[in-house]
């Protein structure tokens, strides 16, 4: 297994999406609410420039795990390489996103690694992909000067928040939300 950064090109970006951007967001909208996804669009086209849009910003950063199948499984794993993961035949296996927060000079406080998204096809989890991929993007926060990562993780995602929680991130924000009409005038 190899994680790999995902190259900003169509191809191996549109690969992502539909191996594992959307099997992840998939799984996502059948535990929590707030990740259902629209139905009257073609999510992979709508995805695909939004990520490589992304992929262009210095501070933003997107790694996949490359699993080599088959006979010739360690051959197609280094020719996978950081070239297009669209070629080849190794499985995307999962993926972890980050991005720099830049902490404004008015704080005390440095800047922090914010885990976006961490997904692990089923068949590989509890293999230990899940803590590698936190483990890269710890790397790339030592890399970036950043002493801290940061996360949101949904409360109805309780495998989530056991696996962070192993791993020793804390609770230190809670974020509330209401919709407009639903927001007392009388508290």
């Amino acid at each position: 297994m190899k994680i790999r950064r995902l190259p900003s090109t169509d191809s191996a970006v549109r690969r992502f999406a539909e191996d594992l951007w959307l099997p992840y967001h998939r799984e996502l909208e059948a535990t929590v609410d707030a990740h259902a996804l629209a139905d009257d669009v073609d999510l992979v086209a709508e995805e695909v420039p939004f990520r490589l849009e992304r992929l262009e910003s210095e501070g933003y950063r997107a790694w996949v795990a490359v699993d080599a199948t088959g006979d010739e499984g360690d051959e197609a794993e280094r020719n996978a390489g950081d070239s297009d993961l669209a070629d080849g035949d190794a499985v995307l296996a999962g993926f972890v996103t980050t991005e720099i927060d830049e902490t404004p000079t008015v704080f005390d406080r440095p800047d922090q690694l914010v885990v976006g998204d961490i997904y692990v096809r089923d068949p590989y989890r509890g293999t230990g992909l899940a803590r590698d991929l936190i483990d890269r993007a710890a790397e790339r926060a030592r890399a970036a000067d950043c002493p801290e990562l940061v996360l949101d993780v949904d409360v109805d995602n309780e495998r989530a928040v056991r696996f962070y929680e192993a791993l020793g991130f804390e609770t230190a924000r809670r974020r509330l939300r209401a919709g407009v009409d639903e927001v007392s005038s009388d508290p």
